[in-house]
């Protein structure tokens, strides 16, 4: 059986098929097996491993997967694509391919349904660059038990999620993200691995994901409220943001003062510890409501 992810075999296969590639779905394949082999191998997938791939494309990332895990479950928005997974995975009965947005699936039903008999699961992707975030926030916040989300996405996002406070690359992206996972950066990935060749390079993402939050959080949609109203500008303080969050002087100067921070702080500094700090003090003064 020839492997998908060659140069040769990804162009003879959308001859085949005579596909087109479409912008508008971010569609840029991989024809690197090492690269493939590699993020299976770091994502930890195994005989017992259940699989939530979003974006397979025409099959690289997934034969390799549905080759070492109990069950893969694709999402996939093309439907121009089913002739050609048909044909790329029809070796394979453990994929079930969802021809879905998965920003508009219901996650807790298809993992319920589809992943009985799994040890745990996984996410391994190559998401869309256009939309990562948004997915990476629905799985996310979707609370389901994932061991851990091996993804695929543009270098600089990567590098945000992973970023460490009092760094340029660290904002609300990276406490979103750690406030559940530790996030490192497994792998670099360059742009001449991919066809067509993307204007950016690539990294992936590991998650492992936390029992619970890193904090005990109050209110979450109030910490995140302030994670993102303090580095709406990232140059200004820590005091002019939540002037601007808060349109209230005098309780922002009380507010950090209460929680320690020094006014002309700015977010950067702030590690995740410390944004929670000022969160449950805000729901404790009883002023969420008005950033919620």
């Amino acid at each position: 059986m020839k492997r998908i992810a060659t140069p040769s075999n990804t162009k003879a296969i959308l001859a085949k098929h005579g596909f087109s590639m479409k912008k508008k779905f971010g569609q840029n394949f991989l024809i690197d097996q090492n690269v493939l082999s590699n993020i299976v191998e770091r994502a930890e997938v195994g005989p017992t491993t259940g699989v939530i791939e979003i974006g397979p494309g025409i099959g690289a990332l997934t034969e390799h997967l549905a080759h070492n895990a109990k069950k893969v479950v694709a999402f996939e928005i093309d439907t121009t694509l089913k002739p050609i997974l048909a044909d790329t995975l029809s070796h394979y009965d453990n994929v079930t391919i969802i021809w879905q947005d998965i920003l508009e699936a219901d996650l807790d039903t298809i993992y319920a349904r589809e992943f009985e008999g799994c040890d745990h699961v996984s996410v391994v992707a190559n998401l869309p660059y256009y939309i990562t975030t948004p997915i990476l926030t629905k799985l996310i916040e979707s609370r389901l038990p994932f061991k851990n989300l091996a993804v695929m996405m543009q270098k600089e996002v990567a590098q945000r999620l992973s970023a460490k406070p009092s760094t340029k690359e660290y904002g609300s992206l990276s406490i979103a993200m750690q406030l559940y996972a530790d996030v490192s950066i497994m792998l670099n990935v360059p742009k001449n691995v991919f066809i067509p060749q993307p204007n950016v390079d690539s990294a992936v993402v590991r998650l492992a994901m936390l029992p619970q939050p890193r904090v005990e959080l109050a209110d979450e949609a109030i910490f995140f409220a302030i994670t993102r109203g303090a580095f709406v500008q990232r140059r200004k303080t820590i005091q002019n943001n939540f002037n601007a969050l808060f349109q209230d002087k005098e309780y922002v100067v009380a507010l950090l003062e209460t929680c320690g921070v020094a006014p002309q702080t700015r977010a950067e500094a702030l590690d995740l510890a410390t944004f929670a700090k000022i969160a449950n003090q805000v729901v404790a003064d009883g002023k969420g409501e008005q950033i919620r």
